[in-house]
C-alpha cells in the first residue's frame, strides 16, 4: 500500500468548524483546513466574493449550521 500525499489526504478530511482559530463561527478556519489553505486566505476570499451579486451569506449560514465543530 502506498503512503497518501498530502493533497490525498487534504481530500480526505472532514469538513469541520475550527474552535481554535475562529472569527465569527469558524466555518472559513474549517475550510481553509480541509482544502489545506491558510484561514486569513478564505476570509480574504469571502469577503472579495460579498462583492458580487450572489448567496455568499446564506451559505455561510447554512455552512454554520450543518458543519460540526471539530472535537480536539
Amino acid at each position: 500500500m502506498r503512503a497518501a500525499t498530502e493533497e490525498e489526504s487534504a481530500l480526505t478530511k472532514t469538513l469541520t468548524r475550527s474552535r481554535n482559530d475562529r472569527v465569527i463561527a469558524g466555518v472559513c478556519a474549517g475550510l481553509a483546513d480541509r482544502f489545506g489553505l491558510s484561514p486569513l486566505t478564505v476570509r480574504v476570499l469571502f469577503v472579495l466574493s460579498c462583492l458580487l451579486p450572489g448567496p455568499q451569506f446564506v451559505i455561510y449560514i447554512a455552512l454554520w449550521i450543518i458543519m460540526p465543530e471539530k472535537k480536539d
